[in-house]
Protein backbone atom coordinates (compact mmCIF):
# COMPACT_ATOMS: atom_id res chain seq x y z
CA UNK A 1 0.00 0.00 0.00
CA UNK A 2 1.09 3.21 -0.60
CA UNK A 3 0.27 5.87 1.85
CA UNK A 4 1.07 7.77 5.26
CA UNK A 5 3.16 5.81 7.85
CA UNK A 6 3.48 6.85 11.69
CA UNK A 7 5.11 4.96 14.07
CA UNK A 8 3.88 5.68 17.97
CA UNK A 9 4.56 4.69 21.73
CA UNK A 10 2.10 3.32 23.78
CA UNK A 11 3.28 3.23 27.49
CA UNK A 12 0.29 1.22 28.71
CA UNK A 13 -2.95 -0.63 27.85
CA UNK A 14 -5.10 2.67 27.60
CA UNK A 15 -2.97 4.40 25.24
CA UNK A 16 -2.90 1.09 23.04
CA UNK A 17 -7.11 1.02 23.43
CA UNK A 18 -7.08 4.59 22.76
CA UNK A 19 -5.33 4.58 19.18
CA UNK A 20 -7.57 1.49 18.21
CA UNK A 21 -10.27 3.39 19.28
CA UNK A 22 -9.44 7.01 16.90
CA UNK A 23 -8.64 3.89 14.16
CA UNK A 24 -12.21 2.93 14.65
CA UNK A 25 -13.78 6.24 14.21
CA UNK A 26 -12.20 6.96 10.96
CA UNK A 27 -12.55 3.43 9.38
CA UNK A 28 -15.24 3.42 6.33
CA UNK A 29 -17.04 0.29 5.30
CA UNK A 30 -15.05 -2.46 3.52
CA UNK A 31 -11.83 -1.50 5.56
CA UNK A 32 -9.32 -3.92 5.87
CA UNK A 33 -7.00 -3.75 9.19
CA UNK A 34 -4.00 -6.18 9.16
CA UNK A 35 -2.11 -6.73 12.44
CA UNK A 36 0.65 -8.15 13.27
CA UNK A 37 3.22 -8.71 16.27
CA UNK A 38 4.11 -11.38 18.72
CA UNK A 39 1.55 -13.09 21.22
CA UNK A 40 0.53 -10.55 23.69
CA UNK A 41 1.71 -7.46 22.30
CA UNK A 42 -1.32 -5.42 22.12
CA UNK A 43 -3.38 -6.43 19.18
CA UNK A 44 -6.91 -7.76 21.01
CA UNK A 45 -6.44 -4.67 23.08
CA UNK A 46 -6.17 -2.30 19.86
CA UNK A 47 -9.02 -4.49 18.40
CA UNK A 48 -11.33 -3.87 21.59
CA UNK A 49 -10.86 -0.06 20.37
CA UNK A 50 -11.86 -0.31 17.11
CA UNK A 51 -14.84 -1.90 18.35
CA UNK A 52 -15.24 0.78 20.41
CA UNK A 53 -14.63 3.39 17.89
CA UNK A 54 -17.09 1.73 15.84
CA UNK A 55 -20.12 2.17 18.72
CA UNK A 56 -19.53 -1.48 19.74
CA UNK A 57 -19.52 -2.20 23.22
CA UNK A 58 -15.88 -3.17 24.71
CA UNK A 59 -17.27 -6.30 26.95
CA UNK A 60 -18.78 -7.71 23.41
CA UNK A 61 -14.72 -7.99 21.91
CA UNK A 62 -12.63 -11.01 22.73
CA UNK A 63 -10.11 -12.33 20.86
CA UNK A 64 -11.44 -15.13 17.82
CA UNK A 65 -8.42 -17.46 18.29
CA UNK A 66 -10.70 -20.40 18.65
CA UNK A 67 -13.94 -19.28 17.08
CA UNK A 68 -11.94 -17.77 14.47
CA UNK A 69 -14.24 -15.12 13.09
CA UNK A 70 -16.22 -12.68 15.63
CA UNK A 71 -18.95 -10.43 14.05
CA UNK A 72 -19.81 -8.10 16.04
CA UNK A 73 -23.56 -5.58 14.82
CA UNK A 74 -24.81 -2.63 16.79
CA UNK A 75 -22.10 -0.08 15.92
CA UNK A 76 -21.99 2.26 12.74
CA UNK A 77 -20.64 -0.53 10.83
CA UNK A 78 -20.45 -4.14 11.47
CA UNK A 79 -16.86 -4.98 12.81
CA UNK A 80 -15.82 -9.47 11.78
CA UNK A 81 -12.91 -10.13 13.67
CA UNK A 82 -10.65 -12.54 12.32
CA UNK A 83 -7.57 -14.83 13.78
CA UNK A 84 -5.49 -16.60 11.91
CA UNK A 85 -3.00 -18.05 14.71
CA UNK A 86 -4.36 -21.19 14.05
CA UNK A 87 -4.72 -21.18 10.18
CA UNK A 88 -1.90 -22.37 7.35
CA UNK A 89 -2.07 -22.29 4.06
CA UNK A 90 -3.95 -19.51 1.79
CA UNK A 91 -7.05 -22.83 1.60
CA UNK A 92 -7.71 -22.65 4.79
CA UNK A 93 -7.27 -18.70 5.37
CA UNK A 94 -9.55 -18.44 2.10
CA UNK A 95 -12.17 -20.48 3.78
CA UNK A 96 -12.96 -18.37 6.00
CA UNK A 97 -14.29 -15.79 3.34
CA UNK A 98 -12.54 -12.76 4.02
CA UNK A 99 -13.21 -11.08 0.65
CA UNK A 100 -16.85 -11.75 1.71
CA UNK A 101 -16.83 -10.19 4.61
CA UNK A 102 -15.38 -6.85 2.62
CA UNK A 103 -18.13 -6.68 0.20
CA UNK A 104 -20.31 -7.21 3.26
CA UNK A 105 -19.87 -3.27 3.92
CA UNK A 106 -18.47 -3.97 7.17
CA UNK A 107 -14.96 -3.38 8.78
CA UNK A 108 -12.87 -6.49 8.86
CA UNK A 109 -9.81 -6.45 11.15
CA UNK A 110 -7.47 -9.64 10.96
CA UNK A 111 -5.04 -11.09 13.46
CA UNK A 112 -2.02 -12.40 12.34
CA UNK A 113 -2.97 -10.64 9.25
CA UNK A 114 0.66 -11.23 8.05
CA UNK A 115 -0.99 -14.95 6.93
CA UNK A 116 -3.47 -13.02 4.52
CA UNK A 117 -2.54 -13.36 0.84
CA UNK A 118 -0.38 -10.38 -0.56
CA UNK A 119 -3.47 -9.54 -2.66
CA UNK A 120 -6.00 -8.80 0.07
CA UNK A 121 -2.79 -6.75 2.37
CA UNK A 122 -2.64 -4.61 -0.62
CA UNK A 123 -4.86 -1.69 0.48
CA UNK A 124 -4.83 -2.40 3.90
CA UNK A 125 -4.61 -0.63 7.05
CA UNK A 126 -1.14 -2.55 8.79
CA UNK A 127 -0.83 -1.87 12.12
CA UNK A 128 2.46 -3.65 13.53
CA UNK A 129 3.35 -3.81 17.54
CA UNK A 130 6.57 -4.51 19.01
CA UNK A 131 6.48 -5.58 22.57
CA UNK A 132 9.19 -3.14 24.24
CA UNK A 133 8.97 -4.91 27.48
CA UNK A 134 6.60 -3.83 31.03
CA UNK A 135 3.69 -2.54 28.84
CA UNK A 136 5.16 -0.28 26.31
CA UNK A 137 4.85 -1.11 22.80
CA UNK A 138 6.05 0.51 19.36
CA UNK A 139 2.89 0.54 17.09
CA UNK A 140 4.29 1.18 13.34
CA UNK A 141 1.17 1.80 11.07
CA UNK A 142 0.72 2.31 7.65
CA UNK A 143 -2.57 3.74 6.11
CA UNK A 144 -4.29 5.53 3.45
CA UNK A 145 -3.55 9.20 4.07
CA UNK A 146 -7.16 9.74 3.22
CA UNK A 147 -8.19 8.10 6.34
CA UNK A 148 -6.78 11.27 8.68
CA UNK A 149 -6.64 9.58 11.59
CA UNK A 150 -2.79 8.93 11.56
CA UNK A 151 -2.08 12.68 12.43
CA UNK A 152 -4.29 12.52 15.56
CA UNK A 153 -2.01 9.76 16.78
Amino acid sequence: MSGAARTVFSLCEDETFALGRRTGRALRPGSLVVLQGELGAGKTVFARGVAVGLGISESEVSSPTFTLVQEYRGGRLPLFHADLYRLEGEGEIGALGIEDMLHAGGVVLVEWGERLPGHLRREATTVRFEDLGEDARRIHVESDPEDGWLEDA
